[in-house]
């Protein structure tokens, strides 16, 4: 089995904040985390220190490759940083 994960603490929502299936909108200093098993990418925020996980809406992602997931986990840190309601965004 394949798999790899990447987390980058500390994004800075813009404003408008990201979208979650959870919470709805969240806004702050987040932490984006991206989990490939092979087939697709989850992609969750947390409010950074917090425990508690949001999928951010969209996801999962169907994903071929780990570089292409490793690309759309920094296509989603760039998209929470633009805030507007910020969700998966579509390679």
């Amino acid at each position: 089995m394949v798999w790899a994960s990447w987390t980058t603490p500390g994004v800075f929502t813009g404003r408008g904040g990201a979208r979650t299936n959870e919470a709805g909108i969240v806004v702050g200093d987040l932490t984006v985390h991206t989990t490939w098993d092979g087939n697709e990418a989850d992609v969750a925020v947390q409010y950074t220190g917090t425990s508690e996980w949001f999928t951010l809406t969209g996801s999962p992602v169907p994903c071929r490759s780990e570089v292409h997931s490793r690309q759309l986990h920094q296509a989603a840190v760039e998209a929470v940083k633009a805030g507007g309601g910020s969700t998966v965004p579509q390679l």
